[in-house]
């Protein structure tokens, strides 16, 4: 019987070891492709479910218990409306969203010990989806007790008011003299510049002249790959919808849109890209989605289209 040198028992060894190796990543690679194909075939039919659950709900929106008008929001990638989704005679008041909203506080201080002086903060940068209000809040404490002694506030070169012309005192070591402003208009911009400017009256005593404290509070929608929907049920009498009370659910975790995912369109098939005209014209509706599990492999984006008619809209 012939017997393997030790040079052919490590060749035979490589061969097999490759072999083993090459199908390993064979498979791996096989493994790797369906769970991915099989994962955007879960989530093309997740969509596609609650496309239609979206379309039977939008399509017999109705006036709310409360009195309100079918349709409350209309936005690109958020629908707010009123509809009897569980068939229980109640309308409920449906909201469909791409994104999460969040709010947030920035805090910034400055100080000036120079008398008559000024301090200067800006906030930049601080977006991260679309902004939906903005709020400026300012107190100040200084030398601050007498009608010829107080701040004027501005925000990017605009006036907004003059704190502590009346009602402060002098060196309390607390804020005081606080207002709040609507900044939406200039903080949209994703940038604001705000400038405290002391009266000539006020000194250097407390050592310093005047400090200020400013606080923007922004909310904005940033948009995420999860469509939900949430669901507020009437209470109370006169009935209303406490927006605390919603129960949000995921329809899909996999959409890619770019484009809007909801268009209006009038009763003669008109695209209405106002937004007031939005509320008060819509007849039709275009539901879009994109949805991809991962858009960086292929097959490429999967496209859920459908149109819904508001019956109870129709001769409004």
């Amino acid at each position: 019987m012939k017997s393997f040198t030790l040079t052919e028992a490590l060749i035979t060894i490589s061969i097999f070891l490759i072999l083993i190796l090459a199908i390993s990543s064979f498979v791996l690679f096989f493994y790797k492709s369906q769970s991915y194909s099989w994962q955007q075939s879960l989530a093309i039919s997740e969509a596609k479910r609650g496309i239609e659950t979206m379309v039977k709900e939008i399509r017999e929106a109705r006036e709310g218990e409360n009195g309100a008008y079918p349709i409350e929001y209309a936005g690109d990638k958020e629908f707010i409306f009123y509809s009897d989704v569980d068939g229980d005679g109640k309308t409920e008041r449906v909201r469909y969203f791409l994104g999460e909203i969040e709010t947030k506080t920035l805090t910034s201080e400055c100080q000036t010990s120079v008398k008559g002086g000024s301090c200067s903060v800006s906030f930049t940068n601080f977006l991260s989806g679309n902004l939906i209000s903005a709020t400026l809040k300012v107190s100040v404490d200084g030398d601050l007790g007498a009608s010829t002694e107080y701040v004027e506030i501005f925000a990017d070169g605009q006036k907004l008011s003059n704190l502590c012309e009346s009602g402060c005192s002098k060196c309390l070591g607390f804020w005081q003299g606080t207002q709040t402003f609507d900044v939406f208009n200039l903080a949209k911009d994703n940038s604001i510049s705000l400038l405290a400017q002391a009266s000539s009256k006020v000194d250097p005593a407390c050592p310093y002249a005047f400090k200020v404290k400013f606080e923007l509070t922004f909310t904005q929608e940033v948009q995420t790959t999860q469509l939900k929907r949430g669901i507020i049920k009437a209470t109370g009498s006169p009935p209303t919808y406490p927006k605390d009370q919603e129960k949000v659910s995921i329809i899909t975790s996999y959409v890619r849109n770019t484009p809007p995912i909801f268009e209006y369109f009038d009763a003669n098939g008109n695209k209405i890209e106002d937004y007031p005209a939005r509320l008060q014209n819509t007849k039709v509706m275009k539901v879009f989605l994109v949805v991809n599990v991962d858009p960086n492999r292929p097959p490429q984006d999967y496209q859920i289209l459908s149109f819904v008619q508001l019956r109870n809209l129709k001769n409004q």
